[in-house]
């Protein structure tokens, strides 16, 4: 059986699961506490199917006291559009980009610094270590963060090779509209960056507008960003994850218990969430090789480089992109696990 099959039929068992969850969302029409969320999330991905599952718990743990009204693959607009309907009451709540939530919440940004990480296990010491000063910022902006989700580390993808800084130099490249870290990076390296939504890429490459972009192998396939190029430069350009989050005014006047509920639920189903985008950017890479998407190496003279734009990168960027005190500790944490 070809993966292409595999991604099918994968896709036709999230549209059954929707179909035979009908009783739990049945109960969300006499819910008390109902909560409009939207998410660029496309039907289909794993990111929909966990938040699915989720949202099938919480209302019948709740015997559908809560309730939920979910807007997937991008109905309600990317992430500016999210928030400011959240503002205006129109939604309570989404899942969120780290580039588009990170406008509200700066400090969030800390963990896409471009050539930040080099393995999982270093993002989930430094996330694990972070999670209370993520909550008690998100807090200040009247948000309530009960998970942080995962795209996966982000490789740079493009029509032509690009195995070194002056290749990339000479590129039409995308930069994700509100990410200033590397909107910045990218200009030290000498790169003009263009900058985009999400949503708005795809076209992007279509048009000739753009020859390189950056994503995870999963998030390529689910974009159907793959279709435009041929070749992806194989070293993590930076590590991509996003947020669900709920408008603490309207998650304030649900009881203790419930409140509970939807914050154990949300970190059950995330983790499995985060385990499965893992395995999907496993299996996706190979679908993208059997694409004929060639992985290029890139020299350690060129990372050496890039590693040198990063460091001047931070020193421009912390105090302004991001605290120096969230900066501080994610770096202790960082060094903590590689000393081990």
């Amino acid at each position: 059986m070809t993966r292409y099959i595999k991604i099918i039929l994968i896709i036709c068992a999230v549209s059954v699961l929707l179909c035979n969850s009908a009783p739990a969302f049945a109960k969300s029409k006499r819910a008390k506490y109902l909560f409009k969320v939207a998410s660029l999330a496309p039907e289909g991905s794993v990111w929909a199917k966990r938040f699915t599952e989720f949202t099938e718990e919480v209302i019948d743990k709740s015997d559908g006291a809560i309730g939920f009204k979910i807007y997937p693959g991008g109905v309600m607009g990317d992430d500016r559009a999210m928030y400011r309907k959240m503002k205006i009451g129109q939604l309570h709540g989404g899942g969120f980009t780290m580039t588009g939530i990170g406008a509200v919440v700066p400090d969030f940004r800390v963990l896409g610094i471009p050539f930040l990480f080099q393995s999982y296990a270093e993002v989930d010491h430094v996330i694990n270590g972070i999670w209370s000063n993520f909550q008690k910022a998100f807090e200040e902006k009247n948000l309530v963060l009960l998970a942080i989700s995962e795209v996966g580390f982000i490789y740079t993808m493009s029509t032509e090779p690009i195995t070194s800084v002056e290749e990339l130099k000479k590129t039409k490249t995308w930069v994700p509209e509100g990410d200033p870290i590397s909107q910045q990076f990218l200009k030290n390296v000498g790169v003009t960056a263009t900058s985009l939504s999400i949503p708005d890429v795809l076209t992007s490459l279509q048009t000739g507008l753009l020859d390189t972009v950056f994503n995870s192998y999963y998030g390529s396939i689910v974009l159907q960003w793959f279709t435009k190029t041929k070749y992806i430069t194989d070293v993590p350009f930076a590590y991509g994850y996003g947020a669900f989050v709920l408008d603490k005014k309207t998650f304030s006047r649900l009881p203790d218990n419930l409140a509970a509920l939807m914050k154990e639920s949300a970190l059950k189903h995330f983790s499995r969430l985060l385990l499965d985008t893992r395995k999907s950017n496993e299996e996706a890479l190979q679908v993208l090789k059997d694409n004929r998407i060639e992985l290029l190496p890139a020299s350690p003279e060129t990372q050496n480089q890039l590693q040198a734009q990063r460091e001047k990168t931070i020193v421009e960027m912390t105090g302004e992109a991001f605290s120096k005190d969230i900066y501080d500790k994610t770096l202790s944490l960082l060094n903590e696990v590689r000393n081990k």
